[in-house]
């Protein structure tokens, strides 16, 4: 049971508590801990984002779960945590890059759209009657800049990444992730990459049906999901090269 002295700032109203903590934000990423593993990874020809939407039951049809989704033509964002949050940020941020273009005649950059996003994420944090948003969200694109990667938090804490995991297998990815990126990688290594961190993630769960991969490629500056097909083919090409490294 929950100490007396500080259950006042245990309520909806998000406040300090003596020792400097925000409860609700905590409770918000500890909401992002218990969802899917998503995962983005930056190359120099581009960025991939991977997520793990295995079913909670074999009744659901699998292309209805949907957890990466395109903000703009170069722009797309992987969510982890509470879905109905992450959609109402994911329109958030779809209304902030027509916004831009219509007042500038620009596509929005990667940057300033995460940083939108984290402004309201903030906004939520230090208003009574409101809580924060129980959702994570990588933000990956290409502008003119090149390519960016951005992770941001419940409580509206931005981080720029090569490479990042949010969600239930976060620790496992981001292990893969120190162990083997490099600066060099192809847009093709990016995708082997981000599979083998959801393979370990997953515990060796991961089949064509559980996983969900988008891409920007740099040279077009296009979000585009990868089909059915491609995905059977990277999946394929995983599951080998664990049994070869299993074997060995």
């Amino acid at each position: 049971m929950q100490p007396l002295q500080s259950a006042g700032y245990d309520r909806a109203i998000t406040v300090f508590s003596p020792d400097g903590r925000l409860f609700q934000v905590e409770y918000a990423r500890e909401a992002v801990k218990r969802g899917t593993t998503s995962l983005g990874v930056k190359s120099s020809e581009g960025i991939v984002l991977v997520v793990d939407k295995r079913p909670t039951s074999k009744l659901v049809e699998p292309t209805s779960i949907e957890k990466i989704f395109q903000i703009d033509k170069h722009i797309g964002a992987a969510t982890s945590g509470l879905v109905a949050d992450a959609r109402a940020l994911i329109e958030k941020a779809r209304i902030e890059a027509q916004i831009n273009k219509i007042t500038y005649n620009e596509p929005i950059r990667v940057e300033s759209l995460a940083k939108k996003i984290c402004d309201m994420k903030q906004m939520y944090t230090q208003h009574g009657g409101v809580r924060p948003f129980g959702s994570a969200l990588i933000i990956g694109g290409v502008t003119n800049g090149g390519c960016r990667l951005f992770e941001t938090d419940p409580s509206g804490a931005l981080i720029e990444y090569k490479a990042t995991a949010i969600g239930a297998g976060r620790q496992l990815a981001m292990e893969v992730f120190e162990k083997n990126y490099k600066d060099d990688l192809s847009l093709n290594d990016s995708i082997e990459l981000a599979l083998d961190a959801v393979y370990e993630a997953t515990e060796g769960k991961t089949t064509p049906e559980s996983v969900e991969i988008a891409i920007i490629e740099s040279k077009d500056k296009q979000y585009r999901k990868l089909s059915e097909d491609e995905i059977n083919d990277h999946v394929e090409e995983l599951l080998i090269r664990q049994k070869k490294e299993e074997e060995e």
